[in-house]
């Protein structure tokens, strides 16, 4: 997914606290920047707005925090995910049931997949 570098610095402006550059949003990881165009894309169609989303993010962040997080940085993408998941059950994009099948699919796939080799799912990872 490409990310369009005029969304991310609009969103990087719109939600405090995203670990950024004089560039723009830095990632650590591929994932990070993956949930971050998803974040982008659903925004840009409409799903939510960058105040419910900063919002919301605040509450994930908050009750992390609550629950022992250490608040270091290394979990802001994590908590991105988690709202990310939340938010587009709670707008009825997708159930929650249907994004812990994907994950639990791609577990599978990923622990088929050779290290360094494309994760494909398949027909049977997704069995039970």
């Amino acid at each position: 997914m490409a990310l369009d570098p005029l969304a991310a610095t609009r969103a990087a402006a719109a939600i405090p606290g995203i670990p950024r550059d004089a560039d723009g949003p830095v990632f650590r990881e591929a994932w990070e920047a993956q949930a971050f165009a998803m974040a982008l894309a659903l925004h840009e169609r409409g799903v939510f707005t960058w105040t419910e989303w900063a919002a919301a993010l605040a509450r994930e962040i908050k009750a992390a925090q609550a629950a022992g997080d250490p608040d270091t940085g290394d979990t802001y993408y994590h908590h991105w995910l988690a709202t990310l998941e939340k938010l587009v059950a709670e707008k009825q994009v997708t159930s929650t049931a249907t994004l812990h099948r994907y994950r639990d699919a791609w577990d599978h796939a990923a622990d088929r997949t050779p290290h360094g080799q494309p994760i494909v799912l398949q027909p049977g990872d997704f069995a039970d």
